[in-house]
């Protein structure tokens, strides 16, 4: 017998959530905490005590002077905007060197103020024997908005190593590899480091996405093991798409000096492109696992990825499938004994302290490279488009190539700003992963055709091609509430989580006023359009 169900209404009625509804009251990463004055001026007053005893040792300066400031990118001008100003970019990445002082100098240079991108760290410096050393499997898995991602088995365990090239020498293309066209993804700086890095901390106590290890510098020349990975891992990508351009250079390239920053993270499984798609279950449980991830960390720092395809998802089994004649449940999730991981946070936004006027968000400028919305290479590339066109429209149109050629365009709230949080993008994100397990399904068509039917309301509202009258979600929070009021998820399936640290996802998606109905859900405004209803406050100067 149908479930009965109340009218549903779409979108959200206040500026930004309440405390009260957030979902998770989960621990912050620790913050490192700056060292007293009083504590460095007796530091230097000790230094300057033993080097007034030297005379002709030479001494190791700790500190290079500070980098130049890299220019922060200049807006056009325009109509005021709601988001912050925000600081100016981090300087450019440098390790610091080791310099020798003058003989005879006996005069301490002042120390450097630390890297943002160490938070005062020291990071190690290790070889590429050193993170495969004998023994080891490395294993080249994907390539993300800037990283290569490597898995590293041994018998301790399996971690997975983001790979990201930072400013340093790297031998030129042979005559063979400009021929073939090869294009080298440009090496990056601490600006567009930082920015990930703090994202992976802020949503590594939230389930669904990677658990952070550390990160330190890999320096040198390729070791085999990695060389081999890198070639294995192209010439199946070549067989799978004969026109996929190679963009990381290979290993064979690398000098003494070529760095790189390395982030180690949890292992995640296999990716989604890897992965078989056999049972309606697996439907059911990945893409309700990744819009409870996503309406979680949007609630916790309104968080938006941004460039959630196939290769940035993952699998991996946790459990046994429960058969049907064992469930005692009515509803559709958590039957697939499979968790899912998200990866890679390049591009993505977010906002640890959203309820702070003074908080600036964190979010990778893609104004920057205008080709990403330009390129047709594969599907994931029209949602680019779509995020962009709905910061310059406010509405489902996806606006073709050619008309993502002016950077800062004006768009309805001003200059185009990817500060601005627009959850839609984690909507337009879902609306992929739909579509692209429904396009792969391997199993009977049977039920794919009975998952088909069964969400075919979800899709309605999901798909970002539907009619101008068609209500749509504004958020994965959205979905998440339609999934309850659907009868798919219950209530008790959402509570807990790592650690058991988060209250109810309820919490987040019921108002706090007197209109909420029997089932607990919250009276939700009707949207015709995935647009945010709320006024943006106008900064003045």
């Amino acid at each position: 017998m149908k479930k009965q169900t109340t009218i549903r209404k779409y979108g959200k009625q206040h500026t930004k959530p309440k405390r009260s509804r957030i979902f998770a009251e989960l621990p912050q990463t620790p913050v490192r905490a700056a060292q007293a004055l009083g504590e460095a001026a007796l530091e230097d007053d000790a230094l300057a005590k033993v080097t007034e005893k030297l005379s002709t040792v030479q001494i190791q300066d700790e500190n290079t002077p500070p980098p130049d400031v890299v220019e922060p990118v200049k807006r056009p001008r325009g109509r005021p905007r709601t988001s912050k100003v925000g600081p100016e970019e981090p300087t450019k990445c440098q390790t610091p060197q080791v310099v020798l002082s003058p003989a005879g100098s006996t005069k301490s240079e002042p120390p450097a103020e630390p890297s943002a991108l160490t938070q005062g760290q020291d990071l190690k410096v290790l070889s590429w024997s050193e993170v495969c050393p004998p023994g080891d499997r490395i294993v080249k898995i994907a390539e993300a908005s800037y990283a290569e991602v490597y898995r590293v088995t041994n018998e301790r365990g399996t971690s997975i190593i983001k790979v990201i090239r930072m400013e340093s020498p790297i031998k030129p293309q042979t005559k063979a590899q400009e021929k073939a066209g090869l294009v080298d993804e440009e090496p990056h700086s601490e600006a567009d480091l930082v920015g990930e890095l703090k994202i992976s901390e802020w949503l590594a106590d939230i389930p669904g996405f990677v658990v952070y290890k550390e990160r330190y510098i890999v320096q040198g020349k390729a070791c085999r093991e990695v060389l081999e990975t890198h070639q294995a891992f192209h010439k199946k990508l070549k067989r799978q798409d004969p026109d996929r351009l190679q963009f990381y250079p290979s290993p064979s390239r690398y000098l003494d000096g070529t760095k790189f920053l390395v982030v180690e993270l949890g292992d995640a499984g296999t990716a989604l492109e890897d992965f078989e798609l056999t049972t309606a279950d697996q439907l059911w449980d990945i893409f309700f696992h990744v819009t409870v991830a996503l309406a979680r960390a949007e609630a916790h720092i309104e968080f938006e990825h941004r460039d959630l395809h196939e290769g940035n998802l993952c699998i991996r089994r946790t459990g046994d499938p429960i058969p049907a004649e064992h469930r005692n449940r009515s509803g559709h999730f958590g039957f697939s004994g499979l968790e899912i991981t998200i990866l890679d946070y390049g591009l993505s936004r977010a906002c640890p302290d959203y309820e702070n006027e003074d908080s600036v968000p964190v979010a990778y400028d893609m104004e920057r490279d205008l080709s990403l919305f330009a390129s047709e290479h594969a599907a994931q590339c029209e949602v680019y488009r779509q995020m962009r066109s709905f910061l310059l429209r406010g509405d489902r149109v996806c606006l073709p190539p050619k008309s993502h050629r002016q950077p800062y365009e004006e768009g309805i709230d001003g200059p185009i700003d990817w500060k601005q949080h627009e959850p839609y993008t984690n909507v337009l994100w879902l609306a992929y992963t739909y579509r692209y397990m429904t396009d792969n399904f391997r199993g009977p068509k049977k039920e794919l055709n009975a998952f088909k039917r069964l969400t075919k309301e979800l899709w309605l509202y999901l798909n970002p091609k539907a009619d101008d009258g068609v209500p749509g979600f504004e958020s994965a929070s959205d979905i998440v509430r339609f999934a309850v009021e659907s009868g798919w998820i219950e209530e008790d399936q959402l509570m807990g989580g790592r650690e058991e640290a988060e209250r109810s996802i309820l919490s987040v998606l019921v108002d706090d006023g007197p209109n909420v109905d029997g089932a607990g859900m919250a009276d939700i405004s009707l949207r015709r359009t995935p647009r945010r209803s709320c006024q943006r406050i106008v900064t003045k100067a």
